[in-house]
């Protein structure tokens, strides 16, 4: 017997004969599929990637910080205080009681005349305002202006008579808007239906136009000095009459007048 015949017919030979076979039928299979695994992963890498480029994993995005939002805060109003009043010398329009007609239509040019007392801080006798009087209402009339003039008129009339040159015409709206004034040290000088004004002291029942200078205001009402009256310094009105009384001058209809008021700066 040869010995090749020997060895495949021993036990040994014929046990290692059976496992060569189990190998190629479980071992072979395997290695197949997991060549077939890599070759595919391979395939794809190359086919996203471009000709060489390396791969790098994507950067984490960095949160912005929210940007803080400050809110602007508002302004507050300064409250007006409960009480004021200015020192403004007063004159009546008729100092020796004389109402002729010169004086009896003098208003507007006493008012503006103490107004230029109050800001020169000077006073003045019976004698020198109504010497001042006389002279301002002859200088109008000279100029073409008659009795009655409007818070324009005799805005202009200061500036060319007083050489005062920083006055102001405002639209009021409220009675706050008169008080602003005054809190800031400004006498007010406004024209009104005089009819309106509750004067027990005004003759006839006071005259159509009137003006006056608001010099305070307190709890009880607006401080005025009326030229009107001789009893008219420091004289009170209630704060509807005073306002609801406010025109400036209109020829046509005194009560149709803007509500405005004069200052000066």
């Amino acid at each position: 017997m040869s010995a090749k015949t020997a060895t495949s017919t021993t036990p040994l030979g014929v046990y290692c004969s059976y496992m060569k076979r189990r190998v190629k039928k479980q071992i072979l299979p395997a290695l197949a599929v997991a060549a077939l695994a890599l070759s595919a992963t391979l395939l794809f890498t190359s086919s996203t990637t471009a000709p060489g480029s390396t791969v790098r994993p994507s950067p984490t995005a960095t949160p912005k910080a929210s940007a803080k939002t400050t809110a602007t805060p508002t302004p507050t109003a300064t409250p007006l205080p409960s009480s004021a009043q200015l020192v403004v010398p007063f004159l009546v329009q008729a100092p020796f009681g004389i109402w002729d007609p010169l004086h009896e239509d003098a208003c507007e040019e006493t008012s503006l005349m103490m107004v230029r007392h109050f800001y020169e801080k000077t006073t003045f006798t019976r004698e020198e305002g109504d010497a001042e009087i006389t002279e301002f209402v002859r200088y109008q009339e000279a100029r073409g202006y008659g009795v009655s003039i409007s818070l324009q008129d005799l805005n202009m009339f200061a500036k060319m008579f007083y050489n005062m040159d920083t006055g102001r015409i405002v639209t009021i709206k409220s009675v706050d808007d008169i008080k602003k004034e005054i809190a800031a040290g400004r006498p007010v000088i406004v024209g009104a239906a005089g009819k309106e004004l509750e004067n027990k002291n005004f003759s006839n029942g006071g005259p159509v136009y009137h003006m006056l200078v608001i010099t305070g205001y307190d709890a009880r009402g607006f401080i005025t000095n009326d030229p009107g009256v001789s009893q008219g310094e420091d004289f009170r009105y209630s704060y509807d009459n005073l306002y609801n009384a406010i025109h400036n001058w209109d020829p046509t209809d005194i009560k149709k007048g803007a509500k405005e008021l004069l200052v000066f700066d």
